[in-house]
């Protein structure tokens, strides 16, 4: 499935003589390439960087540039976080700081709320700026449906949105809620407990800094035990052992998994469904994924036929019909058809 912006409005880096611009879908240059950093669009607005600092570009190439910040965010629910020298506030889609900036720490807004701190305190404000829950936690997380993680004196619970208790848990730490279940961690090893507060699976794989540590996709989390990697189901079941030297998340029913040096996918169920036969392997993602043989990338399908032969230096995930590649450092986007959409012009040109 297609993922579009809004109207069917795309846009896709590109670049051009070390300078970056952006393009559609059909391989029409929309923001010439001009500047020297640039992030890829997500929700309407990208970061492209200009003199010296990040500022949003919408998808006409017009800059939100009423006032140069140290920091910007990504836009989430119409308003993004943004730093001047020491304090943070948020932007509207038309530059205006529309919440001034103030605080010491600021969050993304999540179904409404943000979480936001003053001296060493968080609490919660509305997308008007008003505090709906006073600062007095350690720490706040976001809101994921009517309920978000909190942390206070060594204990950790859940709040709505009225800022009440409606689950304190004996855990140091609790993350935000994936549909039914959340991560809690205790003594640096993570498990899982549903709405009702109930253990669904005692903390027990190790918490790494910088890794995923129970975030689900597909319905299943990586976890690693003694340098092997497994998965658990989002009812909180051990659905694969650690028996893999690496693994990757699961994307439309399949993972990347590595055993004996080679890379292969498996099910939900942990049965081999593509053999272990590649260097390296992403996810799918538009029903292909990329795979590194003899040192090139291509894409296969889910029954792990070649669609696309490896002949790529680099390539990215499918998104929104292409996927971007590169070989002998030139950039090309290509269709699921191995169509050459765009590609970088001669540096000579």
């Amino acid at each position: 499935m297609r993922i579009l912006a809004d109207m069917e409005e795309l846009r896709f880096k590109i670049r051009d003589k070390g300078r970056f611009g952006f393009m559609d879908e059909h391989g029409n240059v929309v923001i010439e390439p001009q500047y020297v950093e640039a992030e890829d669009f997500y929700n309407l607005y990208a970061k492209v960087k200009l003199n010296d600092h990040y500022v949003h570009v919408d998808l006409l190439g017009r800059l939100l540039i009423k006032q140069l910040y140290k920091f910007i965010g990504y836009f989430e629910e119409d308003l993004s976080r943004v730093r001047l020298i020491k304090r943070w506030g948020y932007i509207n889609g038309k530059g205006d700081e529309v919440i001034e900036v103030s605080y010491d720490d600021a969050f993304d807004f999540s179904n409404g709320l943000a979480a936001v701190s003053l001296n060493n305190q968080f609490g919660y404000i509305n997308k008007e700026g008003k505090v709906v829950i006073s600062p007095r936690f350690n720490w706040a997380g976001d809101f994921k449906g009517e309920l978000a993680p909190v942390q206070w004196f060594g204990k950790s619970g859940f709040v709505d949105k009225n800022g009440l208790f409606i689950l304190n848990t004996p855990f140091e730490k609790c993350f935000p809620f994936q549909k039914n279940v959340a991560v809690v961690l205790h003594e640096n090893l993570w498990g899982l407990i549903d709405l009702q507060g109930n253990l669904l699976l005692p903390p027990q794989f190790p918490y790494f800094s910088g890794s995923t540590n129970g975030e689900f996709f597909d319905d299943m989390a990586i976890f690693k035990v003694d340098n092997k990697f497994g998965f658990v189901s989002i009812k909180g079941e051990i659905a694969v052992l650690p028996r893999y030297e690496s693994a990757g998340d699961f994307s439309e029913g399949l993972a990347p998994v590595q055993l004996h040096g080679k890379y292969g996918y498996i099910n939900k169920n942990d049965e081999l469904v593509i053999p272990f036969m590649f260097e390296d392997a992403g996810l799918f993602s538009e029903g292909l994924a990329q795979v590194k043989q003899h040192k090139q990338w291509g894409f296969i399908n889910p029954a792990g036929e070649w669609c696309i032969p490896p002949k790529f230096d680099q390539v990215m995930p499918f998104k929104n019909g292409l996927a971007w590649a590169e070989k002998k450092s030139n950039w090309v986007y290509i269709n699921q058809s191995n169509d050459i959409i765009w590609k970088e012009p001669d540096l000579h040109s």
